[in-house]
């Protein structure tokens, strides 16, 4: 389900956000598995696909108060909502339980957009 909202970033047909937070993560684990040269180039695909939610000062002072018992959720969570992102898909959606806006797993998120086309 994840692959095939990557393509539907990729096709045009869905706008997709990472957190500012995400890429840098996603770009550390890639680095330990696969090494530096290949983390970069797998991050500047990521950068071609999706638009990135910047985590700034605002962001992250909602986020201490937002109430979420993770701060990393929390951040993720109003990056979202300052970037003005329709959804939250994640693997984990009990950690988003005091969302302000709709959290699916990639599976549901695939169903719904089915739907809308």
């Amino acid at each position: 389900a994840a692959a095939e909202l990557f393509s539907k970033v990729e096709d045009g047909s869905a706008t997709g956000y990472l957190c500012g937070t995400t890429i840098t993560t996603v770009y550390y684990l890639t680095a330990k598995v696969v090494g530096t040269p290949r983390a970069q180039e797998e991050t500047k695909k990521l950068l071609t696909l999706f638009e990135v939610a910047p985590v700034n000062r605002p962001v992250l002072q909602s986020a201490l108060t937002v109430g979420f018992t993770d701060f990393e959720d929390a951040v993720i969570h109003e990056a979202a909502c300052h970037a003005g992102a329709e959804a939250i898909v994640t693997r984990n959606r009990k950690d988003f339980k005091k969302s302000k806006i709709p959290v699916y797993s990639a599976e549901d998120m695939v169903k719904i957009l089915s739907i809308r086309q």
